[in-house]
C-alpha cells in the first residue's frame, strides 16, 4: 500500500470550508477510483492566523496513485475550490510504502 502525504495551509477563516470541501467533494470523488484505500485529514493551528492541513491518502499501488494524480504523480492535485481556499501549499506530494498499521 502507498501513503501519499501532502500539506497545505488556509487562513483561519477558510479552514472549515476547506475541510468541508475535502470531506464532501474531493474524497467522495476519489473514493470512486479502483484501488483507493482511504484518507486521513490532519489539521492544526499554525502561525500567522493560518491552519495547516496534512492529507494522507492511501492507494493500493503507485499505478493507483497515477490514476488519481497523473503520470507526474508527485504533483499535487489542486481543484479550483481548493485553490481558492488555500493560502499556500507544498508543490510536491511525497509517497511512502505503508508497511504496518496498528488499530
Amino acid at each position: 500500500m502507498i501513503a501519499r502525504v501532502w500539506r497545505g495551509w488556509t487562513q483561519a477563516g477558510d479552514a472549515d470550508a476547506y475541510e468541508g470541501f475535502l470531506r464532501t467533494e474531493l474524497f467522495p470523488e476519489v473514493r470512486r477510483l479502483d484501488d483507493f484505500r482511504g484518507a486521513h485529514i490532519l489539521r492544526r493551528p499554525a502561525p500567522d492566523d493560518e491552519v495547516e492541513f496534512v492529507t494522507v491518502t492511501l492507494f493500493e499501488s503507485l499505478d493507483a496513485v497515477r490514476a488519481f494524480a497523473g503520470e507526474d504523480y508527485e504533483t499535487p492535485v489542486i481543484e479550483p475550490e481548493a485553490q481558492r481556499l488555500l493560502s499556500h501549499y507544498e508543490d510536491r506530494a511525497v509517497h511512502y510504502d505503508s508497511v504496518f498499521v496498528a488499530s
